[in-house]
Order: structure tokens, then sequence, then C-alpha cells
């Protein structure tokens, strides 16, 4: 294989590995989306938008009790910078969604929205830039819930899944609504607030963009190139781990070409202010007061390779402790894992939540 396309492909596979994977294959084209509009939706910040439209897709259909309660609903919330068809992935549906599966479609209602901010949903660059609501996770929730209630005409789910930004969902879900779910599954974070290493990360890929002067104060009239590829770097060390970048690109030529593709791709499709919103809704998420209004069984998982959630700091170990029905599993670093990013792999993890939706009990 010529060298320049074996660089290319290995660009391409650190490109779809950091927060989320990218729709592809057949799985691409399944679901039905839509848009649900809020009008005057208040946020926490004192804030109004007129309309907040949440975008959304869903596999399979809803199935009520005798009593009108839907029990076969599962939502599963994105990271940082995704959207909810992102797990519509040949390594992420085609190993949950299919025929006979853990989540198969034809048997449980699948919803995948897309957060405040991200996505198909209402957002900065939609053109309120810098003026939109600063919004946070507890927003973000509460539109998720609205989404399920008024729009969708769900009462009740199942389970709910989350991978980073929406691991730190759940456990938001878990203490503001704890009898709306049979079970929780958040993936790669710890409940408590952002601080130390990933908040320092977070805060120098904000500031990467906010002192660009082309940022303008969100008023930019060309992308603040350096200042994205700043905070892209940044994202990438988040998102990634040193066993894969190693055998990915194991020649200084290699790790050269591998990492300037990415920042290439990334500043490309990435909207400053858009990413400037999305990290800096996690600034007053804390759910550790709370951990004691957490009802539902959880499956919690994280892996050992995380950057962004080291584990020899062992907070999640220390939370899972206050949550008698949670169940925290440190994912050993394998040639499979892929640091942050495992949280989208289901063929790492399969395993156990397959073990933990034979044992969730009916609520």
């Amino acid at each position: 294989m010529p060298l320049r396309t074996a660089l290319r492909r290995a660009a391409f596979a650190l490109l779809a590995a950091p927060l989320t994977l990218a729709a592809q294959g057949p799985w691409a084209r399944v679901g039905t989306q839509g848009d649900a509009t809020f009008r005057n939706f208040a946020f926490a910040s004192g804030e109004t938008l007129p309309e907040l439209r949440i975008h959304y897709s869903t596999l399979g259909t809803p199935r009520k009790d005798a009593r009108g309660i839907v029990r076969n609903a599962v939502m599963i919330l994105h990271g940082t910078g995704g959207a909810g068809r992102s797990f519509l992935s040949n390594g992420y549906a085609g190993r949950l969604f299919g025929a006979g599966q853990l989540l198969d479609s034809t048997k449980y209602y699948i919803i995948l929205p897309d957060g405040i901010g991200h996505g198909g949903s209402s957002k900065p660059s939609d053109g309120l830039r810098a003026t939109f609501p600063k919004y946070t996770y507890d927003d973000m929730v509460k539109a998720q819930h609205r989404l399920l209630t008024e729009h969708l005409g769900v009462n009740h789910l199942r389970l709910i899944m989350g991978t980073s930004m929406g691991c730190m969902h759940g456990w938001v879900w878990g203490y503001t609504y704890p009898d709306f779910m049979d079970g929780l599954a958040p993936f790669a974070c710890v409940p408590q607030a952002i601080a130390g290493r990933n908040r320092m990360v977070r805060t120098m890929a904000m500031d990467a963009i906010r002192n660009d002067p082309a940022y303008r104060g969100g008023a930019y009239t060309a992308p603040p190139v350096q200042g994205l590829r700043g905070a892209m770097g940044m994202l990438f060390l988040m998102s990634s781990a040193p066993l894969v970048q190693q055998t990915q690109a194991p020649t200084r030529q290699a790790a050269d070409s591998v990492i300037r593709a990415y920042l290439d791709a990334r500043v490309a499709s990435t909207d400053a202010n858009d990413f400037l919103y999305q990290f800096d809704a996690s600034r007053d998420y804390d759910p550790s007061p709370h951990l004691g209004r957490v009802m539902a069984p959880a499956l919690f998982i994280n892996s050992a390779d995380d950057f962004v959630n080291p584990p020899e700091l062992g907070l999640a170990e220390r939370y899972a402790k206050q949550m008698p029905k949670t169940t925290f599993v440190l994912l050993p670093i394998t040639a499979e894992t892929r640091g942050h990013g495992t949280h989208s792999l289901p063929a790492v993890w399969g395993g156990h939540l397959a073990t933990f939706l034979g044992a969730l009990p009916e609520r």
C-alpha cells in the first residue's frame, strides 16, 4: 500500500474515533427524523428563545402497557459536538439495534435527540451567534424531557444511555426526573463538577478561540482559524489515547500527517461559536450533591485509558459507592479500547450491557 494512502487511512481512523462515530453504511439511512419546536423556551440564565428547535431521530415504535405507560423507549444521548444520528454507525447501531441484538429496534423505541447547540437543533450558528442564550446541561435535559413528553408522547423510558456529555446528562436525568426511567447507562464521565485537568484542557480550548483576534467576540467575518486549530488540538488530546495513537501513527511522518489531517478536517467543519457554547455548557455541571436522589439502577462504565476521566483519581468509584444500585466498571486498556472514545464501542462493553439489561427490573 502506498505510504500516502496508508496515512490517509490512519487519519480517517482517528477522525472517526474521538467523541462520536460518524453515521455510515446502511444505518445512515434508517429511522425517522423530525423537529420539535418549543416557543418562548426559558433558560436557567434567565434568557428566553422565541423558538427552540430540537431535532431528533427515532427507530422502532413505542409500546404502552394497560395503564398507558410507554415501556420500550430507550433514549441515547450524544457527546460534546456530536448529534443523535452519530449513533447510526456500523460499529454502534450495527451491534445494538439489529434483529436479535441488545436494543433490537423492532422491539425497542430508540430515541436519538440532538442536544441544544448541536446537530439540527437550535444553535448559535443559526444566526444569533454570541447572543444565543448561554445554555447549560440543565437546559439541555429540560429540552430532552419536553421532547419526550410534549412532542413524542413518551411518559417513561426503559433506559437512558449516554456518552461523554450524554453520560453527564444521564446523571442529571437521574436526579432531576428519578422516576422517569427504569435504568441508566452513563459511559465516560464522572458525576461531579468538572475540575482539575479536565477543566484546564477545556479552558485552554475555549481561550484559544476567544483570544484569536479574528474571533471578534463572536462576530467574526471569517473563521478564527488559528484559535480553532488550537482548540481542536485540545479536543484531540481529550478524545484519543496513546496506544491507538502509536499504532495508527508509528513514524514521525505518519504522526505529522495524521494530526494535520485531523485538524484540517475539524477546523473546516466546526463553527467557533457553536464549539464555545458546547464546551461552556458544562460550567455548572455538578451532580455530586444530588446523587442520593438517583433511584434507578445504573451501569456506569469508564475506560482506563480515558484522558478526560483518568482512573488514578478514583472519583468514579467514590461516587458509585454513594448509589447502592449503581454498578461501576473500569474497562482495562486493550488494543480495542480508544480512550475516551471507547464509550461508542459496543464491541468492548456490550457484554456488560447485556448483563445489566437482563437484570433490570420493571419499575
